[in-house]
């Protein structure tokens, strides 16, 4: 701010209007209220509270990459979960405290969530948790048990040296709070906390000096901390870790910090070709022509309007174990699976790491794969049917494997590729297994979707469409029709894609 005001705050109101509101919207969240740069949110589900903010992290540090470090706006992230008092347009009570206490506490560009969120999230998402132990709070009676949340798992074994870095400038809080449900607040760096409850005080920051990196010394986040104990997300057949390229530099402290980066939103690296003994995805041959796209069951399937397919070619399978494992050996990918089944589907994957894969397949055959397009999937998940699946508008055992699809159920992994039935295409695994990522922008519905089969894009595209439902949704997802999205560069544990070709 004192560098540029205008500038910062035009840039600060520019992320919240493209990342900040439509991230929480999109995770199930609701704003409360601003607080001044900031923000207090509540969710209906600790587990989105926690997806919600790694989003944010991960988006801004590739915002922030491409900006000199003194226009830098960071985050810091608290999440809570306890009982709160819900007033007309407020929350007040110990849980929006604890949260903002956590926001306090963190360092620039980190979440930290309490115990209470950590034992209920701790085996769902993707990441790594460092725990900081028991942590006096003001204005609370009891400690509170505090975990970094780390976004790459393999981090774990790197806390200790990132715990001891110094901390960087302090700049935007977030904080989150819940009630059976959880909230986020989000302030900027030129605000700190006031020292007043928010059940007393209905302000969560209050204004001082604004600094530039270069001006505040480097200092720890709070009191030492020794022998942080470090604590896994999940079993490693369940985890598959985030490039390491998206945390933050986990060097010792050097004098000028390097600047983060963010490896999931940077263009894909020129793919290498392939060990020779590389076998190309086995592919299925479709005719293509017209049917009806879409659905009344969700707002985001209307309207139902037709489509016209051209021929094209679309993978068998999902991408497998096996087949990343190819692309990683030659340098085309980076993201190294956790899973020892070279038949089971690839997963924990972004829509960048997806790209990147075709990109090394088209390198290395001569040919040139790419995503199916969102039209092409659902007209190849259909296979001539207008029905919820392709079997009917009833769930049946053994047709699909999810929760709640019938028959024995392990939400840790999927099944091996092929497992189930073909649908009448001669292509498997189009209902469950992994949500698969196609090539289209995400778009809230259908007015002004493309009647050619052609990709639906944008030109500052932040968030792409996955198709299929995976294992550990219910059969809704699992529908022909259905659409979820998430955000671009970012992985998660049950994310895949199969590839397509023009004919």
């Amino acid at each position: 701010m004192g560098i540029d005001e205008e500038g910062t705050l035009a840039r600060l109101k520019r992320h919240r209007r493209e990342l900040i509101e439509p991230t929480i919207a999109e995770h199930h969240g609701r704003i409360v209220k601003l607080t001044g740069d900031g923000y207090l949110a509540e969710f209906a589900s600790p587990v989105e509270a926690v997806r919600c903010a790694v989003v944010i992290q991960q988006s801004m540090m590739g915002r922030n990459a491409a900006l000199p470090r003194d226009q830098w706006i960071q985050f810091r992230i608290g999440v809570n979960l306890g009982d709160i008092i819900i007033d007309t347009d407020d929350i007040y009570g110990d849980g929006v405290n604890i949260a903002a206490r956590l926001e306090g506490l963190a360092e620039p560009g980190t979440v930290y969530i309490s115990g209470g969120v950590y034992e209920l999230v701790k085996n769902k998402l993707v990441v790594g948790y460092q725990s900081l132990g028991d942590q006096r709070v003001k204005n609370i009676t009891d400690p509170v048990h505090v975990y970094r949340v780390l976004p790459d798992p393999a981090a774990v074994r790197l806390s200790r040296q990132m715990h001891a870095r110094p901390a960087a400038l302090r700049w935007i809080p977030i904080a989150v709070a819940a009630a059976g449900a959880a909230a986020i607040v989000l302030t900027a760096g030129w605000y700190a906390w006031n020292g007043k409850t928010v059940s007393t005080d209905a302000r969560i920051a209050a204004p001082q000096p604004a600094r530039t990196v270069a001006a505040v010394p480097p200092a720890a986040p709070f009191g030492p901390t020794p022998s942080p104990s470090l604590v896994p997300s999940a079993p490693p057949a369940a985890v598959a870790p985030a490039a390491p390229a998206a945390l933050p530099d986990l060097a010792p402290a050097a004098p000028k910090p390097e600047e983060p980066r963010a490896a999931a939103i940077d263009p894909p690296r020129p793919p290498a070709p392939p060990p020779a003994a590389m076998k190309e995805p086995e592919m299925v041959a479709l005719a293509g022509g017209e049917f009806m796209m879409g659905s009344n069951e969700d707002p985001s399937e209307r309207p139902i309007h037709r489509v016209a397919i051209k021929p094209f070619l679309i993978g068998k399978y999902p991408v497998t174990v096996g087949e990343w494992k190819a692309c990683v050996a030659a340098g085309g990918c980076d993201a190294v699976p956790t899973r020892d089944d070279d038949a089971t589907p690839m997963d924990n994957l972004s829509w960048t790491d997806a790209k990147k894969f075709a990109a090394w397949l088209s390198n290395a055959t001569g040919k040139k794969y790419r995503l199916p397009t969102e039209s092409e999937w659902e007209y190849a998940a259909r296979a001539g049917t207008q029905t919820k699946y392709w079997w009917g508008d009833a769930v049946k055992p053994g047709m699909a494997y999810c929760k709640g699809c019938g028959g024995a159920y392990d939400p840790r992994e999927p099944l091996k590729v092929g497992s189930l039935a073909a649908n009448p295409f001669g292509i498997y695994d189009m209902a469950g297994g992994v949500a698969e990522w196609v090539e289209d922008c995400w778009h809230r519905d259908y007015q002004g979707a493309p009647a050619t089969g052609a990709a639906w894009n944008a030109a500052d595209c932040r968030s792409h469409v996955l198709r299929g439902g995976s294992w550990r949704n219910d059969p809704s997802y699992l529908r022909a029709a259905s659409r979820d999205q998430y955000d671009t560069g970012v992985r998660y544990v049950t994310h895949g894609f199969r590839i397509a070709r023009s004919e």
